[in-house]
């Protein structure tokens, strides 16, 4: 965020739309009711200061290292598996 501007609870959900939370995709969140909303229909707006701090929790987890996905080894471990029975089931065809 620039030095100067004032932190709104739209520009916390844009941010956390746009991905710079790292916890979704750079895509807009159709949601029934925005972030702040509730806070703002019952007339206590978010204060800057309440949002400066839950965009700082929430943003904060991208200067934490990214982790490697992992979801290929479990393709691979699952790739060996089907081979192993196809081929166990195959042994077994070939004997019968």
């Amino acid at each position: 965020m620039r030095p100067g501007t004032i932190d709104t609870a739209d520009r916390l959900r844009s941010d956390i739309d746009h991905g710079r939370s790292g916890d979704k995709v750079d895509f807009p969140d159709a949601a029934a009711a925005p972030l702040g909303t509730d806070d703002e229909a019952g007339g206590t707006p978010p204060s800057p200061r309440r949002v400066a701090v839950a965009r700082a929790g929430t943003i904060k987890q991208l200067e934490q290292p990214a982790r490697r996905a992992r979801g290929h080894q479990f393709a691979w471990l699952l790739a060996l598996l089907v081979a192993g029975l196809l081929a166990g089931c195959g042994l077994w065809m070939f004997l019968l």
